[in-house]
């Protein structure tokens, strides 16, 4: 997770947190974007006089340490631009905290289930609820191992998935196989791939 820190400036008029929100999405989204990478949440919070601005981001092959570094550099610097122009940000003082999606991140749009095929996942489906393995993601639906069932379950049909922890799983790979589980595992903790960033005005 990489943070950073404003420092308090003049009060301005107190803002909705959903209309600060909706901005900072607007700001925010095509900043990640451009980096390559999907905004999976955008939350803001106050603690006291200071907000909070928590963003997550996911890519293709998870977020490495340096992504998340360059993407925070970027976010930092936009929202620097937006407090210098007619007020766009109306927060006076806040941190910034840019971090990866935990594995306990549910599984709710199409690219989530598509990173994660091979995994064991707990889902509730129109079928009911089972616990299978992702074998598959087309542009319709997730197709799962068996006991999971036998056929491809639409996406309009699916709850949100969740990604189940196999600890018996490592007795099965190998040594060059277990270094990438742990760099794949790594890359989804928020505490894994963390830098601090701070610049206090």
């Amino acid at each position: 997770m990489a943070q950073r820190e404003r420092g308090a400036a003049a009060p301005r008029p107190a803002d909705s947190l959903g209309a600060l929100r909706t901005r900072l999405r607007n700001l925010v989204e095509p900043v990640v974007s451009e980096a390559g990478l999907d905004l999976e949440d955008l939350g803001v919070s106050r603690a006291g006089r200071r907000h909070v601005v928590r963003i997550t981001v996911d890519g293709e092959d998870g977020v490495g340490h340096d992504e998340l570094t360059d993407v925070s550099h970027r976010l930092s610097a936009a929202l620097d631009d937006a407090e210098a122009t007619a007020g766009e940000l109306p927060v006076d003082s806040y941190t910034l905290e840019v971090s990866s999606p935990g594995v306990d991140r549910p599984l709710t749009q199409p690219r989530h289930w598509r990173r994660n095929v091979g995994r064991l996942v707990a889902v509730r489906a129109s079928q009911g609820s089972f616990t299978a393995r992702v074998a598959d993601v087309t542009t319709d639906g997730v197709a799962f191992a068996a006991p999971g069932p036998a056929e491809a379950v639409p996406f309009a049909q699916l709850g949100p998935g969740r990604v189940q922890v196999e600890f018996t799983r490592l007795a099965e790979l190998s040594d060059e196989d277990i270094g990438e589980e742990f760099t794949d595992a790594d890359d989804d903790q928020d505490g894994d791939a963390r830098s601090e960033l701070e610049d206090r005005a």
